[in-house]
């Protein structure tokens, strides 16, 4: 019978540590606010090339717009930026086992304009803003 209480308290104590073990981590900070997991990681903005025409974005920096090119190749656009020190052009590829869509990187705080070309033509060029704030 003892021997039963024990392997009982035993078995609940594993499963109380186990349990603890399961909860959401989180670090804090001096002012006691918990910080997510991921740190400084900022999610991109999506938009569809169509949509950019005229627009404009606004962006943090470090943060990058993925642009989607809908039924056109992702590798068919080039782009220009206006003030390179606030943002740059990231082409887009398809390397056979990923395709990544073209896109503007937000370097620092500033705007530029935009200027997207397709090299199938027949398509107006996409002129767009992108402003960058800080963190």
């Amino acid at each position: 019978m003892k021997l039963s209480r024990l392997a009982l308290g035993a078995a609940v104590v594993t499963v109380s540590l186990l349990m603890a073990g399961c909860s959401p981590a989180s670090s804090s900070s001096p002012t006691g606010d918990a910080t997510p997991i991921g740190g400084d990681i900022v999610a991109p903005v999506t938009m569809s090339a169509t949509d950019l025409q005229g627009a404009s974005v606004d962006l943090i920096v470090g943060q990058t717009l993925n642009i989607d090119t809908g039924d056109l190749a992702v590798d068919s656009y080039t782009g220009t930026v206006a003030d390179g020190v606030v943002a740059e052009f990231v082409a887009g590829k398809d390397d056979g086992s990923a395709t990544f869509n073209p896109g503007v990187r937000a370097l620092s705080v500033g705007t530029t304009s935009i200027t997207m070309t397709n090299k199938d033509g027949g398509i107006q060029p996409l002129e767009f803003t992108v402003v960058v704030t800080a963190r």
